[in-house]
């Protein structure tokens, strides 16, 4: 066994981590492989493929090209070229949220600095993401030399001191006696704390030898992260105490359940409890909604209809992986009362307003206490008896103007285990969170960070990810335009998503937490734009719809004739047209942000 210590200093001493040593143990033989396939780019192209990456992101500059050489001559590694940094990032971090870590290559400061803001994005996901950048000559440190791409010092740290406080690791890589050690417990580390980590690499590096490099590989095998038994023992013995003298209890699942990998042990625990259960709003798609106990998205003031009602008058409630920031939570506003709580985080569980139990995982508590408690399914009861089925939207007249709540009626009825749903920052998260999602059927979105424009290169990311997944992306106008660019290496890569372009005129969610002119932007004609960027290479066809007939036609062609292509469908809707939970998040959020200072 290898153990990496991931606080060791190497000789630059730049190398650090925000976390705990990873370990790696060979579970095959090594294979003797060639000096000349001995590099320092080949080591790190088969530690990708090794690990799950088989699709890199990249955008590329001088500082990086020999080693994007070295990564497309590994068989098991495709390059995607993006047009900017910022998608490429997106895109590496859609592609870590389906298959558990992505990979971006840029270069030196311009494109490391470009994508930054996806690094922190993946950050505040928990999604494990590989930041790669080209970094100066490695003869060039300690020279007191002024190099392009820099902001004119002498001084090559701005890069890294920068990604030091959105990664959880960071590797200068300038010299091929630590390389090795440094590149695995980079990778290491990022599986391990489910975060992104940062690897610079000298420009001149890539391509040559080093002993350290002699053998294949080894696979990964990380030590696992083991509950401490005695406080795992009282943390389940004093929940099911908690739980079990409570008369109607429900279950809510977070958007941690992801990175504790607990999504099973928490469904697990619903069936033995038969508590009624629900999601916030970041853990959509993380638990079968067609579990008969499930009662929809718990989100304050905006949740599902008659779920609040249920979480927020039980006696008790257990909340698996949550995270309450003010959007989240609606400005502040949940009813929801600590004493009455059980807080369940990755690795340490809180009981009311005490005790805390530390170093005890999610799923091991999860498990271990659906076998201790009592059935009870008096919370699932009194949904059952309120609940009125949601009514339809009234029907519309002939070439009467499309309204939203009717374009997210077809768009439910397009859902299946092969298809995936990515919702955009703006009004597309609400619509979309009020789709029912089938067993299998994918869905994503980003609310910690709401970074708009990133459902673009989350969509390309996503959709190279699984490839057997037709992907739907709810995209607003505003959003659209920070990245349209790379509909482009969606052509270039064949994929066949649908994209709808929802055209309401502005930046939707803006306006209805603070309305302003700034929130008005240019119109596109952003069919023809599609069309140009297509330019007769690969398989596109796009339309505009502006009535609900022209819809139906629209979703027909792309789910039939045009079931091979990209398929990019302009809805035109009213600028006013919103879903009325916008209305109230954004009335609540509102207030929130304009809370004026305390007394001093």
């Amino acid at each position: 066994m290898t153990t990496l210590d991931s606080t060791k200093p190497t000789s630059n001493g730049i190398a650090k981590a925000n976390g705990t040593a990873a370990s790696i143990h060979p579970s095959t033989p090594s294979t003797a492989v060639s000096t000349m396939d001995a590099t320092l780019g080949r080591h790190l192209a088969q530690r990708l493929v090794q690990v799950g990456v088989t699709d890199v992101f990249s955008v590329p500059g001088d500082y990086n090209l020999l080693l994007l050489d070295h990564l497309i001559a590994e068989p098991g590694l495709t390059n995607i070229g993006c047009c900017n940094e910022l998608n490429a990032g997106y895109a590496a971090e859609g592609y870590a949220r389906s298959r558990g870590v992505g990979a971006c290559v840029v270069t030196f400061t311009v494109g490391g600095l470009s994508v930054i803001n996806a690094i922190a994005g993946a950050y505040s996901e928990n999604l494990p993401l590989i930041c790669i950048t080209g970094g100066p000559n490695s003869n060039d440190y300690g020279t007191n030399r002024i190099l392009h791409h820099t902001i004119g010092l002498p001084d090559f740290t701005q890069e890294f001191r920068c990604f030091q406080t959105v990664t959880c690791f960071q590797a200068v890589v300038s010299n091929l006696e630590d390389a090795h050690d440094l590149i695995d417990t980079a990778i290491a580390t990022a599986l391990k704390e489910s975060k992104p980590v940062y690897i610079n690499i000298s420009c001149n590096l890539p391509g040559l030898p080093h002993p350290s490099f002699s053998h294949e590989p080894v696979p990964f095998s990380l030590s696992p992260k083991l509950s401490n038994q005695t406080e795992l023992e009282e943390a389940v013995e004093a929940a099911a105490e908690f739980l079990n003298k409570a008369v109607k209890p429900v279950l809510v699942g977070g958007p941690k359940l992801r990175v504790a990998k607990a999504s099973d042990a928490f469904v697990k625990l619903a069936d033995a409890s038969g508590y009624a259960f629900a999601v916030m709003p970041s853990a959509k798609g993380m638990v079968p909604e067609d579990h008969s106990h499930f009662i929809g998205t718990y989100w304050g003031a905006v949740s599902t209809a008659f779920c609040a009602e249920i979480v927020e008058s039980a006696d008790a409630y257990l909340f698996a992986g949550p995270i309450f920031n003010d959007y989240s939570s609606v400005g502040y506003s949940f009813l929801f009362k600590k004493e009455k709580a059980i807080i369940v985080q990755p690795d340490r569980v809180v009981i009311g307003n005490g005790p805390v139990f530390g170093g005890v995982m999610m799923e091991d508590f999860l498990k271990a206490l659906a076998k201790r408690i009592k059935h009870n399914n008096a919370s699932y009861e009194n949904y059952h008896r309120i609940y009125i089925p949601n009514g339809k939207p009234s029907k519309s007249g002939p070439k009467e103007p499309l309204r939203v709540n009717v374009m997210f009626q077809h768009i439910q009825n397009m859902l299946s285990s092969k298809t995936a749903v990515i919702a955009e920052t703006g009004d597309s998260w609400f619509n979309c969170q009020k789709l029912k999602l089938p067993e299998g059927c994918g869905y994503e979105f980003q609310m910690q960070y709401g970074s708009i424009g990133w459902a673009v290169g989350a969509t390309l990311g996503y959709a190279q990810a699984v490839p057997e997944k037709r992907v739907i992306a709810c995209i607003g106008d505003g959003s659209f335009q920070v990245t349209a660019q790379d509909v482009s290496t969606m052509l270039r890569c064949g994929q066949k998503t649908i994209i709808f372009l929802i055209n309401n005129g502005g930046y939707t969610i803006e306006v209805e937490i603070h309305d302003g002119p700034y929130n008005i932007i240019k119109n596109w004609n952003y069919t023809g734009l599609i069309d140009a960027i297509h330019n007769g290479e690969g398989k596109c066809w796009t339309t505009k719809v502006h009535c609900e007939e022209e819809l139906v036609e629209a979703i027909g062609t792309a789910t039939g004739p045009k079931k091979d292509s990209f398929c990019f469908i302009e809805v035109f809707v009213h600028k006013d047209d919103t879903s009325k939970e916008l209305l109230e998040w954004g009335s609540r959020v509102s207030v929130a942000n304009s809370r004026p200072p305390n007394p001093q």
